[in-house]
């Protein structure tokens, strides 16, 4: 019996490829059977490195530079991808910049102005770019990366959790209206993972053993996950396994809010 096949031809497109749960979640694509474009904006070497690794598990990679605060450079980065591979069948939505830790209250503007550009602009203009393409490829999956902040607030995580917030109320605007088109839109809640700016925040001193105490006591887990645990959720929610599933949220977040 030949193998099921989760996804169509054509490519995943990762856009936050370089960060460490993005590359975790680059390569789970490329495990379970999809070619990928690889979108940076900064890190050159790191989404060169990271297009080599997935061509040795014996996939196709391209690799796209791009300000996701540019609509235009958005638009010509989805153009690209489907250029590169004939398809773009999956966006997944991880882009977004370091998050300082400081209450809402406290935060400045050019902090939220930056926060709001890059996350949500750039989720709205990324969706619709590549809602485009799929209304006239078959149809397609949208994964936004969010915050299980969404479901109990961490005090001084704002700058992460309102913009990822606004876009549950986008992907569920864009599962609604595109179903009709074969386009489905999920989250994955993001909780601790070790990697990214988990462990950039823990080197600069932000997160102590005080902060690491009072978090566990709200998970049901005791431990931080591993970024290929997003990647997992993410593959899931992308492939024809989720065929039917549309507007939802996954929460891999060790039971944080429950």
């Amino acid at each position: 019996m030949d193998e099921k096949l989760l996804f169509p031809e054509g490519a995943a497109l990762i856009f936050g490829a370089t960060g460490g749960i993005g590359r975790a979640v680059a390569l789970e694509f490329a495990r379970s059977g999809s070619d990928v474009a690889v979108v940076w904006r900064s890190k050159r070497e790191a989404a060169e490195s990271l297009a080599r690794e997935i061509q040795s598990l014996g996939r196709r990679a391209s690799v796209h530079a791009c300000d996701v605060t540019d609509t235009a450079a958005v638009d010509a980065t989805v153009a690209a991808a489907v250029a590169a591979h004939g398809r773009v069948h999956t966006m997944v939505w991880g882009a977004g910049p370091l998050a300082d830790q400081v209450y809402l209250a406290e935060t400045s503007d050019a902090q939220w102005r930056r926060a709001i550009d890059v996350e949500v602009h750039g989720f709205f203009n990324a969706g619709r770019a590549v809602i485009a393409h799929m209304r006239g490829a078959g149809g397609g999956s949208i994964i936004h990366l969010g915050s299980a902040g969404d479901l109990r607030w961490p005090d001084k995580d704002g700058l992460s959790v309102a913009p990822k917030a606004a876009n549950e109320a986008l992907v569920k605007g864009f599962a609604r209206e595109e179903g009709r088109y074969g386009i489905r839109a999920n989250t994955v809640l993001v909780g601790v993972i070790e990697a990214g700016m988990f462990l950039e925040l823990t080197r600069q001193g932000v997160f102590d053993e005080e902060w690491t105490r009072e978090v566990h006591k709200n998970l049901a887990l005791k431990r931080w996950g591993k970024p290929e645990e997003i990647g997992y959720a993410a593959v899931f929610l992308a492939s024809s396994n989720a065929a039917y599933v549309t507007g939802q949220q996954i929460a891999v977040a060790g039971g944080y809010g429950i």
